[in-house]
């Protein structure tokens, strides 16, 4: 389908890359816009464009000045907060045709990154000491182990869940925790680009942000090296902090397998947590490790059935991770101790680019509707800035183009 006289203008571009953002498919970005606007765009053009656009450097229009883009935002945060994930996308070998699964199929790691100015208050002691009730739930704390191990592998079939209608009386809005940091403002990135190169663009966006200036700093993430190999080279002097969450999957699994699936487990995972909590992480790995007397040493085959085998991988887990399990220290100093606001930005981006039916066609249009989508998830308005600003042609440049997805 060709361009007419309305879709050679710079609005039309812009409302179609913006659409492609926000919707789950290139087909159904063509829907929206025929409902929309009553124009008729083919899915393929909707792709051209956007691929275009995110080739054009997306990333570099990051490094535009965001000064009184939001009223009230200080220029340099109080507490300034960059967290880390991976997460899975399926793509095929570049320039393979659609259809084509058997060479290079197969699931590819993309890197996101959140940039939060927040608020926060500081306190002399420890505001929190008592874990909160939800890790003390049997069934909540299983699932959260079981989305801990799975969710690299778990395709996400589903649009995010509408929020739900109130029904009745309106339930009082529980007030924040003065420790408990406030997000002010977001920024995110996302890529395919290799660890080390992202670090580099994480630096980047957190020296836009003037993070560095900021008086208190955070760099959160799981337990994987990759994360702290970005932290050691670029966010030193950030305060390192695991996920609790992470680590609440750690020593759950650990009672699993020293005591099975008994109340003696429970009472001892409830233990180790509250312990791990109040930043009393020592403690529990030397129970591990009387524990791990008690097993016995693995065989040495790294079988992963082996109980003695888990709980060895999970006492390395804690002890590589003990520095950066301070719980209680975080809460004083008024920085957060898990990564939710990460995780639920790693659902966002995947809304648009991970699916059951979703298998990009060429990794390089991948990248750029990661960008995109990143982009439009900014609290600067970074890709619509990007698009009035955007240098050359309205028109579409035409270039060899090779689709990015089947879906």
């Amino acid at each position: 389908m060709g361009l007419d006289r309305r879709q050679s203008t710079p609005g039309f571009k812009r409302q179609v890359v913006v659409t492609c953002a926000e919707a789950r498919s290139f087909k159904r970005a063509s829907l929206w816009m025929e409902r929309a606007i009553g124009m008729k765009v083919s899915p393929n053009t909707i792709e051209r464009i956007s691929e275009e656009v995110g080739k054009d450097g997306l990333r570099e229009a990051a490094e535009q000045d965001w000064n009184g883009v939001l009223d009230g935002e200080p220029i340099v945060p109080r507490v300034a907060i960059v967290s880390v994930d991976g997460g899975r996308i399926r793509t095929r070998v570049d320039d393979g045709r659609p259809g084509v699964r058997k060479a290079g199929t197969g699931w590819n790691e993309t890197k996101n990154a959140i940039f939060v100015s927040a608020e926060s208050q500081t306190s002399t002691d420890d505001p929190q000491p008592d874990p909160p009730k939800c890790f003390l739930d049997r069934n909540h704390v299983a699932k959260l182990t079981e989305t801990a191990k799975s969710k690299e592998n778990t395709p996400c079939d589903a649009p995010l869940p509408a929020a739900p209608r109130p029904t009745g009386s309106r339930k009082k809005k529980r007030r924040r925790a003065p420790h408990k940091p406030r997000r002010i403002h977001r920024t995110v990135i996302a890529s395919m680009s290799s660890a080390a190169e992202f670090g580099r663009q994480m630096k980047r966006e957190a020296t836009r942000r003037k993070f560095d200036q900021a008086p208190r700093r955070a760099f959160i993430a799981d337990g994987l090296a990759c994360n702290w190999k970005i932290h050691e080279e670029h966010f030193r002097d950030y305060v390192a902090i695991l996920d609790f969450v992470h680590a609440v999957s750690y020593l759950f699994a650990a009672s699993m397998v020293c005591f099975g699936r008994s109340d003696e487990a429970w009472e001892h995972y409830r233990r180790w947590m509250t312990l791990t909590w109040r930043g009393q992480v020592d403690q529990v790995i030397e129970e591990l490790a009387e524990q791990q007397k008690r097993l016995g040493e693995p065989t040495g085959d790294g079988e992963e059935d082996d109980p003695r085998e888990q709980l060895r991988k999970i006492v390395n887990y804690l002890r590589n991770n003990r520095e950066r399990m301070r719980y209680d220290e975080y809460r004083r100093a008024g920085l957060p101790v898990t990564s939710a606001w990460m995780e639920s930005a790693v659902k966002e981006i995947n809304y648009r680019t991970k699916g059951s039916d979703m298998f990009w066609n060429n990794p390089r249009g991948a990248e750029a509707i990661l960008h995109l989508r990143a982009a439009s998830l900014c609290d600067d308005d970074r890709l619509i800035r990007f698009l009035l600003r955007r240098p050359g042609s309205p028109t579409l440049r035409r270039e060899k183009f090779q689709p990015a997805t089947a879906a």
